[in-house]
């Protein structure tokens, strides 16, 4: 098995170039804040398991709005690696690279992103097999500066970068111009006291600022 994205996945996340980070509290609002960020134009999610009610949240998004794909994130046990998938999730990342995790994703087929901050991250996930890494937390650990520093040598072997962690509207475009960056974590785009209070529009609105300076970006 492989925990490799597919090439339909990876030219997804490249065009959508945003994927929205998000911890929901309550099941009722999983399918209203699909729908909000999918009006925005933003049709993938990192729904992180920071939560009790992921798993179920991810199933309600699964059932009501299949046009949305959806990656699991926090990923931190195998066994989570397994409700994952199980749950019907496309992807998994977690924000650090721990071998166990990466293997028990191999063996079941998920394709997984793995955090990394070093050098010696990048190396243990790619022996790992991967090639789509999680950078976090980016602006904290020296922003697209020091993720080009670190990643370099691993270049020619097509290793592709998610960064998140302080990255915004303001900041975007920057790390979507550089080759090595294949979408960006868009914590941002859903805050959780926005969803608290069903600020579906305000979300489109944020979903839709993103998807603009993507297209900018890449048109």
């Amino acid at each position: 098995m492989t925990t490799a994205f597919p090439d339909p996945l990876r030219l997804q996340l490249q065009q959508t170039g945003v994927i929205a980070v998000l911890m929901i509290d309550r099941v009722e609002d999983a399918a209203p804040l699909a729908r909000a960020l999918l009006a925005g134009g933003v049709n993938t999610i990192e729904l992180t398991l920071r939560t009790f009610a992921a798993l179920q949240c991810l199933r309600r998004i699964r059932d009501e709005v299949p046009e949305m794909t959806i990656g699991v994130g926090t990923i931190l046990t195998p066994q989570q690696v397994n409700d994952a998938k199980d749950n019907g999730a496309s992807f998994g990342v977690a924000p650090g690279m721990n071998p166990r995790v990466v293997a028990e994703a191999m063996r079941i087929g998920l394709p997984f992103a793995p955090g990394v901050c070093t050098p010696t991250d990048i190396e243990l996930a790619v022996e790992a097999g991967c090639r789509v890494l999680k950078f976090f937390p980016s602006e904290h650990s020296g922003g697209l500066a020091y993720l080009r520093a670190i990643s370099a040598p691993f270049a020619h072997l097509g290793v592709e970068f998610i960064p998140l962690g302080g990255v915004g509207a303001g900041n975007a475009a920057h790390y979507l111009r550089e080759p090595s960056v294949l979408a960006l974590g868009g914590s941002w785009l859903a805050p959780k006291e926005i969803i608290a209070k069903g600020g579906w529009d305000l979300i489109t609105a944020l979903a839709r600022e993103a998807t603009d300076i993507v297209k900018q970006v890449r048109p």
